[in-house]
């Protein structure tokens, strides 16, 4: 790939992508666990991963997108007891939940999701591989883990080998007879006739939650591929331990050639906890708010860097998505008669060249959405003036039409027949507004009534007055 670098964790540089096959890449993301609904810090990894891929096709690259869903772990049998259902059953529920989540929110590239419960054969092949090199060790009664001390370069990838605060813990790994305090279950025994379990050399039981992954990516990968992305609570031990699995069995580094890692997401400055009442799921949010918008407000943010919600950000992101689907829609609306000219093509030509270049290094989205701005500015002026051809107006939309097809900012479809708003029917609503707050409402009734006979509706929201075609 031609001049495409993006912040690889493993190397903590920015480094240039080179597919290891030609024209190629094999995309691998850490999906949900299935045991509640998803939020908004999930949808932060998963829009980000999902512009990216997009991206990635659209400089010319095939791109094979995998994700894991995790259907079985101590969370959802936990919680299946709790709801008196099945854990197979409560997994089913919340995964659909959080594939309607991602049809909504448009995170269409992955090309395969891959149940974790689907690939027990694979993941038991894994076991017996680490056994057989002695990179395992049974607990009586308890399960096989992976003896850390084993794989010297442990710890290399997050510089560490102990949790912190902010880290993703391991499941299914809490023993007091563990060889080495940050050893992991490969294979977890199970005695208990409720709880879900398969046949294995081992003994009768379920897998460990970093194995899954590893056996999901060589049964599409193989021992080595591109990318792999997750959110950053999952660098230890979660990835740190798919690295020493992974490199254990095949001998082959590394795992995967680019790592990449999305910044926290917060709401407020803090942390989402049911506790504080911040947190937010992704329906609490689409119950509230067009699912472009929190695509937008995802996608404009550097994806690397931590990112805070809160109401008033959305008004904001409103704001903006209004003002691109205005030029959008006079751009559409163009029908003057004035000739194409070199100046005009000139700067086209500049804006998506800039445009490119903010992405192709380390996919700056801010930088980009910069760029976007400042063309909307100098093309509103030409247009004002009447300096834009018919053909200059197409080749702009048909590029915030791909612009749109990587980040999914705007709905296309509802503006494709709307028309723009005139600065008389705005300045209406602003006066109307005025006598709201003086709360004159016969004034303000006389003008939204003067409104609608102009053929627009005003709808008054949380955020202050919208303005729409009757």
């Amino acid at each position: 790939m031609k001049g495409l670098k993006i912040y690889n964790t493993l190397s903590g540089k920015k480094e240039t992508i080179k597919p290891l096959k030609k024209g190629r890449i094999n995309f691998f993301v850490c999906g949900p666990t299935v045991y509640d609904y998803s939020h908004i810090g999930h949808a932060r990894t998963f829009v980000i991963f999902d512009a990216f891929a997009k991206y990635l096709k659209e400089r010319g690259l095939k791109v094979f997108y995998l994700q894991n869903i995790t259907d079985l772990d101590d969370k959802i049998i936990a919680r299946a007891k709790e709801k008196g259902v099945l854990p197979k059953d409560l997994a089913r529920v919340f995964e659909k939940e959080h594939l309607k989540n991602m049809k909504a929110l448009k995170v269409d590239s992955v090309i395969k999701y891959a149940r974790a419960t689907d690939y027990i054969k694979e993941i038991i092949s894994q076991v017996k591989r680490l056994w057989a090199k002695g990179y395992a060790y049974e607990i009586k009664d308890d399960g096989i883990y992976y003896n850390i001390s084993k794989f010297k370069k442990y710890g290399k990838f997050s510089g560490r080998t102990v949790i912190q605060a902010e880290d993703s813990v391991s499941r299914i790994d809490y023993s007091k007879d563990k060889k080495n305090r940050g050893d992991f279950c490969l294979w977890k025994l199970s005695s208990i006739e409720e709880e879900p379990s398969w046949k294995s050399p081992f003994g009768k039981g379920r897998p460990g939650w970093h194995i899954e992954d590893t056996a999901i990516t060589e049964k599409f990968f193989g021992a080595q591929y591109d990318i792999h992305g997750g959110s950053r609570d999952l660098i230890f031990p979660h990835h740190e331990a798919e690295i020493s699995q992974m490199e254990a069995i095949s001998g082959k580094s590394p795992v995967a050639k680019y790592w990449m890692h999305t910044g926290f997401l917060t709401v407020g400055g803090q942390k989402m906890s049911k506790s504080l009442g911040n947190f937010i799921t992704i329906n609490d949010f689409l119950r509230r708010h067009p699912a472009n918008y929190l695509r937008f407000l995802i996608v404009k943010n550097l994806w690397r860097s931590r990112l805070d919600y809160s109401e008033s950000t959305m008004i904001e992101i409103e704001t903006i998505t209004e003002k691109i689907e205005e030029f959008i829609i006079k751009v559409k609306s163009q029908k003057s008669k004035v000739k194409s000219s070199s100046k005009n093509s000139k700067i086209i030509k500049q804006f998506k060249t800039d445009f490119y270049k903010q992405l192709d290094d380390d996919f700056n989205t801010p930088k980009a959405f910069a760029i976007i701005f400042e063309f909307i500015k100098k093309a509103n002026e030409f247009i004002t003036k009447n300096l834009i051809s018919k053909k200059e107006a197409g080749d702009i939309y048909k590029f915030f039409e791909k612009i749109n097809d990587i980040f999914g900012i705007i709905d296309f479809k509802n503006i494709k027949n709307r028309k723009i708003i005139p600065v008389e029917i705005k300045k209406l609503s602003q006066l109307r507004e005025k006598y709201r707050n003086e709360k004159n409402w016969q004034k303000a009734d006389e003008i939204r009534q003067e409104i609608e006979k102009q053929g627009f509706v005003i709808e008054d929201t949380s955020s202050g007055p919208a303005v729409k075609q009757g």
